[in-house]
Formats: structure tokens, sequence, C-alpha cells
């Protein structure tokens, strides 16, 4: 299993299905699928209104999230993480030829961090990809630790998965949560969690 590699080995281990996973454009339908732009509207609508000056998307993918995002946020310098470069690459292309400036960047963020902390933090459908207890809570801890004072940290993943992986933002005592939303109705529910730090 990839949680019980060394960091290193499993981001390696991770990155080399992720690249295989990206060899063809969007395998999960991220800029296609009804669901997905559901989810994308949602989330957006639950973060606090207030300025952002740096936000981040981790595990950001071919970037689909991340263009909604900027342009929810024009004036904030936005930057999307992912590990697998071959989907960066698709990223930057779209950005380039759209006149975006979002900046991408490879990153496994169980092993390495931004040079910045961010206003605002995106982690979507990432977490259960990390392992279980101690790994978990590494990422969890390092996810956290992105967030500058008063940074918010919005989470989306599987509705009821969500609570068990969360735990560990739940204990990290420099955060409070500050909402959850469930969305039942459609074929796969999820919840948008929102973290303040302190």
């Amino acid at each position: 299993m990839p949680s019980l590699l060394p960091p290193e080995q499993q981001g390696r281990l991770l990155r080399a299905c992720f690249e295989h996973k990206h060899r063809r454009p969007d395998p999960w339908g991220h800029a296609v699928d009804p669901y997905e732009a559901f989810k994308y509207a949602q989330t957006l609508a639950c973060v606090p209104r207030r300025q952002y000056r740096r936000i981040v998307d981790i595990g950001c993918s071919e970037g689909t999230f991340t263009y909604l995002v900027a342009e929810a946020h024009p004036a904030a310098d936005v930057l999307g993480v992912d590990i697998s470069e071959r989907a960066l690459t698709r990223a930057r292309s779209r950005a380039t030829a759209a006149g975006r400036e979002i900046t991408f960047e490879a990153l496994d963020v169980l092993t390495h961090s931004p040079r910045h902390r961010f206003d605002l933090a995106f982690c979507c459908e990432l977490l259960y990809y990390l392992g279980r207890n101690d790994r978990l809570s590494l990422g969890c801890a390092r996810i956290a630790a992105l967030l500058a004072p008063g940074g918010m940290l919005v989470l989306v993943h599987p509705w009821p998965e969500s609570r068990g992986l969360y735990r560990s933002f739940d204990d990290n005592t420099a955060l409070i949560l500050h909402s959850e939303q469930v969305w039942t109705t459609s074929h796969r529910p999820f919840a948008v969690t929102v973290y303040e730090r302190t």
C-alpha cells in the first residue's frame, strides 16, 4: 500500500500513477461533467466574502477549478499545485492560451511546501490519496501550515467519508471550523467544509 511507504517513495508512486492517468486530457471529465460544474459552483459560493491576496489550489490537476477561482478572485495571486507534471503542462498551456495569469507548480504536499503562505487554500478530493492514520495526519498538518493567520481552508470531499478524513483538521488547535454544507441530492454526495486559521 502506498501509505506504508516513506513519503518520498509514496510521492514517486503517486506521481507515476497520476502521470499515467493523465496520458489523455481531462481523465475525470472535470471540464465537462455537470456534477463537477455543480460542485465547483457550490464550493465557490461557500468561500467567505473578503479580499484574498494569495490563493492556492492543492491537487489542481489540469486547472479547471483553478481557472474558476482566478475568475472569482481577479485581484489575487493564484497558484495551482499538483504532483503530475503532465497535468500541469496542460494547465499552463490553457492559461497561456486564455491570457490568464495563473502560476502552476509541481509539488508533493507530503514532502514540499510552496514559498508563501496563503489567505485562501482549496483542497478538493485529494486527502484519500495521502494514506491513513499518521500519513493522513502529516498531510493535514502540512496543508494547515500553508495558511497565513486568518487564512481560510476549503475542503471538498465525498460525504460522509469526509468526516473521517477531517479528524486531524478538527484536532488542530490552530484551526476552527467555520462552516460545513452537505449536498446529498446528487449521485455522489459531497461536503464543502471551511476552516479558519486562528
